[in-house]
């Protein structure tokens, strides 16, 4: 079942992207005393997760954090390698956050996993949005199988 509404993240480590290269941190890290926007996306460079999810994010940083987030974050089942080149090709700079759940655990302690393997792809994320504060969970948006609705940046922002 997928993390709910008052429940909390589940501290573990994660890889960010950065220009510097791979640097490890922690749900805590990130988490903790802060309100954030995480979303995730099924895979860098995919179609969806490229032309519209994570350029909303971009886009509408700023106003994500003016209305109180004081990070919006991306996660994907891919290694941070990868998610800095998706980064770099989106222009995200420092808008948004990587962060490489390479094996898939933290979206699997989310209950957010969805099996791609009959597609080639593995175990990816379901596509999702939520917004923690201080590390509970306070609003949580996981789209039906080829929607993007509710975890655009714009339902969020309303959600905030």
């Amino acid at each position: 079942m997928p993390i709910q509404a008052g429940e909390t993240i589940p501290p573990m480590k994660l890889t960010r992207a950065t220009p510097d290269g791979p640097r490890e941190t922690s749900t805590d890290e990130l988490f903790a005393g802060k309100t954030v926007v995480l979303f995730g996306v099924p895979g860098a460079f995919t179609p969806t997760c490229s032309a519209r999810h994570l350029p909303g994010f971009v886009e509408q940083a700023d106003a994500l954090k003016a209305k109180g987030a004081d990070v919006v974050a991306c996660v994907a089942v891919n290694d941070a390698f990868v998610l800095d080149a998706w980064a770099k090709s989106q222009g995200v700079e420092d808008k948004i956050v990587m962060l490489a759940d390479g094996s898939g655990e933290l979206i699997k302690k989310l209950g957010l996993e969805m099996d791609l393997t009959a597609r080639g792809l593995g175990v990816r994320s379901q596509r999702f949005a939520l917004v923690a504060k201080n590390g509970k969970v306070a609003h949580v948006a996981v789209e039906a199988p080829g929607a993007f609705e509710v975890s655009r940046a714009e339902a969020v922002l309303e959600a905030l």
